[in-house]
């Protein structure tokens, strides 16, 4: 699908993919362990420098899923204040998650984990829907609002399997919900690899379709697009790209509101150009907070989850102020 634009566009695109290798020398700079490359003729500095390569793979991944997401639910459901997080679609990837963990789920393999917490994600995601809904098509803000009671119940019942567990399965669970980007297993990667570039694939496939949405169902209608198709399909492949990035990193929020705002207003609404864009910003806002979280309190580490928050708390008011002056309902 050929994708046209302006030559601003392609310029910005151009940058934004030659500032991965200054990223990529930045994260193998910076670690608690001191700023500079880690001394490669000893095993421990080349354990340093696998671990600070591997978070930046790590942390590219989880990124460009959890802002791909936060794109495609901004994009549905025709709100800036919509993504994963806010949702409760990673409250509910959360719970299965931490489901897996503590209970073993590793028995079916690499896909254990990251299957659970998309099959509770989309159970969050449907209980959400359901609980907006009273009798035709719910507001955004009420899907909001059911997301934060939702990802309350989820967060909740997460803090009571935590309560109940042995040491190793507490520190474990609580480590991984504050965001952590330590590198799991190579099959592990590798199957969230796949996932995640299968998902974001299918997502920009559907890109035109998405524009068109954006306009209104009723302008989708006479465009003869089959809104409910894309819809559906969209909300599942945004869902699975959410769950596979808490099931990798953990809770980490706010990732898929700030970077698809910083992209849009970069490239325009066009989600031909916005997808991927959004995808290579997210992973480079992750890396980026992931090597704040290294350092600025160096040697103490702090949870990459801890950085995103503070970043986007106040980025989500700031947006909810705007968008509260126009009109409350949508």
């Amino acid at each position: 699908m050929p994708v046209k634009g302006s030559p601003k566009n392609r310029r910005r695109a151009l940058l934004l993919v030659a500032a991965l290798p200054l990223l990529f020398a930045v994260s193998a700079l910076l670690g608690p362990s001191g700023v500079g490359l880690p001394d490669t003729a000893t095993v421990s500095g080349r354990a340093i420098l696998d671990l600070r390569l591997g978070r930046f793979f790590m942390g590219m991944l989880v990124g460009a899923a959890l802002s791909t997401s936060g794109t495609v639910f901004q994009a549905i459901l025709r709100n800036p204040l919509a993504e994963p997080y806010v949702l409760g679609v990673s409250g509910g990837a959360g719970l299965g998650a931490a489901l897996s963990i503590l209970v073993g789920g590793a028995f079916i393999g690499a896909i254990g984990l990251p299957l659970t917490a998309f099959a509770f994600a989309l159970i969050t995601l449907f209980a959400v829907y359901a609980i907006a809904n009273q009798g035709g098509v719910p507001s955004v803000y009420s899907l909001i609002l059911s997301g934060v009671i939702v990802s309350a119940i989820c967060s909740s019942v997460i803090m009571f399997l935590v309560s109940t567990a042995d040491i190793e399965g507490m520190h474990t669970v609580v480590w991984w919900m504050l965001g952590n980007l330590q590198p799991s297993s190579w099959s592990e990667q590798l199957v969230s690899l796949v996932i995640i570039f299968a998902a974001s694939g299918a997502l920009w496939l559907l890109a035109p379709a998405l524009n068109v949405l954006t306009l209104g169902r009723e302008m989708a209608h006479y465009q003869g697009l089959d809104a409910g198709f894309v819809t559906i399909s969209s909300l599942l492949l945004s869902t699975m790209l959410a769950a596979t990035a808490v099931s990798m990193g953990g809770m980490i929020g706010f990732v898929g509101l700030i970077v698809p705002h910083v992209m849009r207003a970069l490239f325009g609404p066009d989600h031909r150009w916005l997808i991927p864009a959004s995808a290579i910003g997210g992973g480079a806002f992750l890396v980026l907070c992931d090597a704040l979280a290294r350092t600025i309190m160096a040697p103490v580490e702090i949870p990459v989850g801890v950085v995103t928050a503070l970043a986007g708390g106040p980025f989500f008011l700031i947006v909810l102020r705007k968008k509260m002056k126009y009109a409350w309902t949508d």
